[in-house]
């Protein structure tokens, strides 16, 4: 099959790659030559373009997946509304009408905070951040476009995993009062995030929204100690709330899985965070 992946970056590498041992024809859009290099090196077939350049998109393949999974490069673009809204809005009128189904990568942050309370699918979206509610315009976006029955949406918790786990280098460093002691902290592992989308595209899933997350979110002490421990560096020394009033607030939520679960029948290799940061710490 072919697939497409557009922000082929920390998770849509791993995608493309697991696609390629597949046997799949993958294609990846980057902005940059050096990159499409790499790409051509791996197996990927390179399209150089930038969603936020309308005409450099004209030469999309169709293809059996498309996965939108784009990043925000704050040091190219001021407005995060510029890639996540009116970039995916690019993508989504100049992709071909023979794409059979497209993944789009949210995040569970469309929530906000909910004061520690269990989060599902049903729940109403309320957005506190910039980039969250830039997420929520393209996911409004793509369900009023003629692409939705087609579409599957993806609201991740924080993706961790190799050379990417929160606050490592403040842990490390024993810069206490840079941490967030606030409530729960919601993850997936990077490897579990392939797989789901490996499987939402195997089943062909449409018309749907899905929150990904490990479903046993720990309190943020909790996560952090066991790092540190990991880590060797001792027991934490909590900042107060006043120190750390600077500090900008974690959302405080819990988000539930088992939509995910019931729907797509997958099994996460990480569902207890402490499997999936020792397995990143390797």
């Amino acid at each position: 099959m072919n697939r497409l992946v557009i922000g082929c970056g920390y998770l849509g590498l791993r995608v493309a790659q697991k696609w390629l041992r597949a046997g799949d024809t993958v294609f990846a859009v980057t902005r940059s030559v050096s990159r499409s290099e790499e790409f051509k090196s791996q197996g990927i077939t390179p399209i150089v373009a930038d969603v936020t350049d309308y005409q450099s998109l004209n030469n999309l393949p169709a293809a059996a997946t498309v996965l939108f999974a784009v990043g925000f490069d704050r040091g190219r673009h001021q407005d995060v509304r510029e890639v996540y809204v009116d970039g995916f809005k690019n993508v989504l009128e100049r992709l071909p009408g023979e794409t059979e189904q497209l993944i789009y990568v949210s995040t569970t942050g469309v929530y906000g905070d909910h004061d520690g309370g269990w989060i599902s699918e049903t729940t109403t979206v309320q957005p506190s951040r910039p980039s969250s509610h830039a997420c929520w315009l393209a996911e409004t976006a793509l369900k009023q476009s003629g692409w939705w029955d087609k579409s599957v949406i993806l609201r991740l918790a924080g993706i961790y995993g190799p050379q990417r786990i929160p606050r490592l280098d403040a842990i490390r460093s024993r810069r206490w009062s840079e941490l967030n002691a606030d409530g729960f902290i919601n993850l997936i592992h990077v490897d579990d995030a392939t797989a789901i989308i490996e499987q939402v595209a195997k089943l062909g899933i449409s018309a749907e929204t899905f929150l990904v997350s490990d479903g046993n979110p720990p309190n943020r002490t909790e996560f952090f100690q066991y790092l540190a421990d990991r880590l060797g560096v001792g027991k934490i020394d909590w900042p107060s709330p006043v120190e750390t009033e600077s500090l900008q607030r974690g959302a405080n939520k819990r988000i539930s899985n088992r939509k995910l679960l019931e729907r797509t029948g997958i099994k996460l290799s990480y569902a207890d965070f402490r499997q999936g940061i020792d397995q990143s710490l390797l």
